[in-house]
């Protein structure tokens, strides 16, 4: 009997699940806090709650993880340069520290228009070399022809040896910038998805376990690990990917409405007659316009472990993740002694950073290029929890909010404070871990909002209630501000939002907020049983899928009356082929599409015996009969990525 393992690392909770191939049901599951910057420890701890009996038997592996997803929504990623060659203005160019912009490029039908200006190209990777971790490179229409990313690329590797990401491996879609910024992502997150799976390949080698490792990709489909290590951009957000094809197969609903609560943020998205909706622009992350084909979905930086802060009586939830009160408790015992003793800071210098219930550590990560003032501050943080008051102690001031904040980004230190599960375990919903803690920080900033526990705790959970609510409205209601849509749901009207499709909840502490959000909306809204795994569930469940497209375009040349077809030329990812005859280059395209889709599923570890191939082409010609002037060939091709079962059945 052979069984399949997933895993899904999120920013609070690694989660593990065993399926049985014979009939597809949960035979054994287990949740275990994410371990950072040490994931090995929280993958180890996960499978170590397994059935070991099973565990020995499973011959497919499949991984998901939103660290990369924080990384972006949290600007803690890697430091990246990124050389853009066009030499024109560059959006959001304050967003990114090391950039350059240089002459070169190419035209849509992929001739040279500008020569490279590979000496500034040269000066600049000496300039940076020492103050990044990787480079990301874009060059204009690069998909057309990628001749210059690829003489940077070189360059890049001779100087420095670091990561290049290059434009135009990522994506074939036009838009040259957002390319760019496609890749300077990926770059960022490369070293993040390397501890990633480096912490999972080497458990499963520890427990001798013989089998195929995957990872989910941000649309639904899984990649072979090697894949994934080369393009980690497209697993940034394969938790929430996994969250809606686990919620599809949990919930036996092949349409459905999907609301994942984590520790950082809250994700909705939609599956429809069992395909995912994708994003067709591509996925926005923090901000950041990329080309990447991801599920489409809202999202909001409001998660089960978001910062609640006080100030001017104001509730405050997010943006940022920290440390529950109550889980920190468990490991920092003192935090209990230390909430207490309700260190005081004056009204006017409480801030998100600045707040009573909040508390400091090291990460456990060595420092390296920080300032001065960073290392000072740093000095003064341990491997015991302090408050702000005693990190300068007798210092007669308090830490520097924005010193703070860099050392966070820099997960050089992490952050503890009150959070919704810290309210849940107030209010006696969600008891998991020490729900002293939980209670000494609400009275405290209870007092800072003017009210008592519970009303605090009674207004973070309909806060999040109605949080998720807006998401949920405003992916349904695609084009409605998100303005007129919070006016419905905190109006007082004798109407309210209805959905016409099941809603599935998922999240550890999810069921508690089933009851607030059924008052906001009119919905079948459901909970499965293994709602607080189904991202590990989605993991395994996923198949492998690709797609790509190949254009083919009628060259011309001037002649003294009209315009002459004198060849055409095909435009395949990664190159380009011109031919005399139309006929030619359609040929050369058709065999070439079939070709790279089943490249892709052999480096994918998919069996190229259960793949199966669709082509759509689409023609433009000047006059019936004609020869077309342009051809697009979009292959789709789907692979077997383990044994699946025959029918549907839920444990």
């Amino acid at each position: 009997m052979h069984y399949s393992l997933g895993i899904d690392a999120g920013g609070t909770y690694t989660d593990a699940v065993i399926i049985k191939d014979s009939d597809g049901s949960i035979v054994s599951f287990n949740k275990s806090l994410t371990t950072y910057p040490d994931l090995l420890k929280g993958i180890r701890d996960s499978l170590e709650g397994l059935d070991p009996h099973y565990l020995e038997n499973v011959r497919y592996l499949s991984v998901s993880t939103t660290l990369a997803t924080n990384s972006v929504l949290e600007k803690t990623g890697y430091p990246v340069g990124l050389i853009l060659v066009n030499d024109a203005d560059m959006p959001n160019r304050e967003k990114i520290e090391h950039f350059i912009l240089v002459k070169g490029g190419h035209n849509s039908a992929g001739n040279e228009v500008c020569p490279i200006d590979i000496d500034s190209v040269r000066d600049f990777i000496l300039s940076v070399r020492n103050k990044v971790s990787a480079f990301a490179v874009s060059s204009y229409f690069s998909v057309r022809n990628p001749e210059h990313e690829l003489k940077v690329r070189d360059v890049i590797t001779k100087l420095t040896g670091l990561p290049v990401v290059c434009g135009h491996e990522l994506s074939q879609d036009l838009g040259a910038y957002e390319r760019g910024v496609t890749a300077y992502l990926n770059a960022q997150l490369i070293p993040i998805a390397s501890q990633f799976i480096e912490a999972v390949s080497s458990e499963i080698k520890r427990r001798n376990i013989d089998a195929k490792l995957m990872m989910l990709k941000c649309d639904g489909s899984v990649v072979g690990i090697n894949e994934a290590l080369k393009r980690p951009i497209e697993s940034v957000f394969s938790g929430p990917a996994a969250s809606l094809v686990g919620a599809a197969y949990l919930s036996g609903n092949e349409d459905c409405a999907v609301i994942d609560m984590g520790g950082t943020s809250t994700d909705v998205s939609l599956i429809y007659r069992g395909v995912p909706q994708l994003s067709e622009s591509g996925a926005v992350v923090g901000g950041w316009q990329t080309k990447v084909k991801a599920i489409r979905m809202e999202t909001s930086a409001m998660g089960g472990d978001s910062h609640v802060w006080i100030r001017n009586h104001v509730i405050n939830i997010g943006p940022r993740r920290v440390i529950p009160l109550c889980l920190a408790a468990v490991k920092y015992p003192e935090i209990i002694q230390k909430l207490k003793q309700n260190q005081v800071i004056l009204r006017n210098q409480i801030g998100e950073n600045l707040q009573p219930t909040k508390f400091f550590v090291r990460s456990g990560l060595q420092a390296s290029q920080i300032s001065p003032a960073e290392k000072e501050l740093l000095s003064r943080i341990g491997d015991i929890p302090l408050t702000v008051s005693e990190i300068y102690w007798n210092q007669g001031r308090l830490p520097n909010p924005g010193t703070l904040d860099l050392l966070i980004q820099k997960r050089l230190i992490k952050a503890i404070g009150f959070t919704p599960t810290d309210a849940l375990h107030v209010l006696g919903e969600y008891t998991q871990w020490n729900r002293e803690a939980s209670v000494l920080g609400a009275g405290i900033l209870a007092t800072l909002a003017g009210t008592d526990e519970d009303l605090l705790c009674i207004q973070i959970k309909n806060d999040v209630a109605r949080n998720m609510a807006l998401n949920l409205i405003s992916f349904l209601l695609e084009g409605v501000s998100k303005e007129e849509i919070e006016k419905v749901l905190t109006g007082r009207f004798f109407a309210r939002f209805k959905a016409d499709l099941p809603v599935v909840l998922l999240g550890g502490p999810v069921r508690a907020y089933a009851d607030k959000l059924a008052g906001y909306i009119d919905a079948q809204i459901l909970v499965p049983e293994y709602c607080s795994v189904g991202n590990a569930v989605g993991a395994v469940a996923g198949k492998g899928a690709t797609k790509l497209e190949i254009l083919i375009k009628a060259n011309y040349t001037e002649s003294k009356y009209n315009l002459k077809t004198s060849s055409f030329v095909t435009f395949f990812p990664g190159g380009r082929e011109e031919f005399a005859s139309y006929h030619e280059a359609l040929e050369f395209g058709e065999e070439m599409g079939s070709k790279l889709i089943m490249n892709y599923m052999t480096n994918a570890g998919l069996d190229t015996n259960e793949v199966s191939i669709d082509m759509t082409r689409n023609d433009i010609a000047t006059h019936e009969g004609g020869l077309p002037v342009e051809t697009r060939l979009i292959f789709s091709g789907i692979g077997q990525a383990r044994k699946n079962k025959t029918t549907m059945e839920v444990d």
